[in-house]
Order: structure tokens, then sequence, then C-alpha cells
């Protein structure tokens, strides 16, 4: 019996220290694709393009013309291009286009919606004439 009590804290000891290196690897495998060029996310949230990679630092074009020098830690993640467009110019990614397109001709055959009390006073007179169907 104390030989399981003494063993279950050695073994999540065990558990936890494989999974911490198991993120590290990770970690490291991401850093080491950071390419100028590439799409990141940043562990703030800022999505930003790499401009240039260097040994300990990373910089990063967080708009048109403005670069920031952050540490290899702080990239969050690598996005693929088709990803970081979308995030950025919000274009839906290409698998979605196509419900898209068809969710937009459907909203274009929609009457707009309008606040104006005189159109309202029309709509509901035109309603109240038109025979019901049952």
């Amino acid at each position: 019996m104390q030989f399981i009590i003494f063993l279950l804290p050695l073994l999540a000891i065990f558990l936890m220290m494989r999974s911490q290196k198991k993120r590290q690897a990770q970690m490291q495998s991401m850093q080491t694709a950071l390419q100028p060029g590439s799409g990141v996310r940043t562990i703030g949230g800022m999505y930003a393009l790499v401009k240039a990679v260097n040994d300990e630092t990373v910089e990063l074009e967080v708009a048109p013309g403005v670069v920031a020098h952050y540490t290899k830690g702080a990239i969050a993640a690598v996005l693929e291009p088709l990803e970081y467009d979308a995030i950025i110019n919000g274009r839906p990614a290409e698998d979605e286009s196509d419900e898209a397109v068809e969710a937009l001709d459907a909203d274009a055959d929609e009457k707009p919606l309008s606040l104006s009390k005189d159109e309202a006073k029309v709509e509901a007179k035109v309603d109240a004439e038109a025979p019901e169907s049952k």
C-alpha cells in the first residue's frame, strides 16, 4: 500500500515532464519553420508577417511599413498562407467561398430593411389587402 502512495506522485511527475518536453519540441520545430513572408500569430493574439528571422528575434510587419522586433518565443503559431489571408483580409476560406456566394445571392433577393414609419404603413396596408391563403 505504501508503495502505491510513493509510486503515484512519481508517475504524475514523469507524465508532466514528458508532456512539457513534447510542447517544447513542437515550439522548437515551429520556430525553425519561421521564414520571411510567413503569416504568424503572437501570444498576444496579433497577426503579422515575418520580415526577417534573426538568432533570437523575429522582425514582424504589424502594419504596412511598421516593423517590430519580437523574441521567437512570442510567436504562438505559424499560419498557412490561405488562413492568414482569410483572417487579415476577411476573405472566406476556399471551402467556405461557395457557401458565402450562395448566401449573398439569397440575401440580394430579399427586400432591404427600412425603419421608416411611412413605408411600414404602406406595407401593412398592402398586407391587409392581400387575400389570405390557407
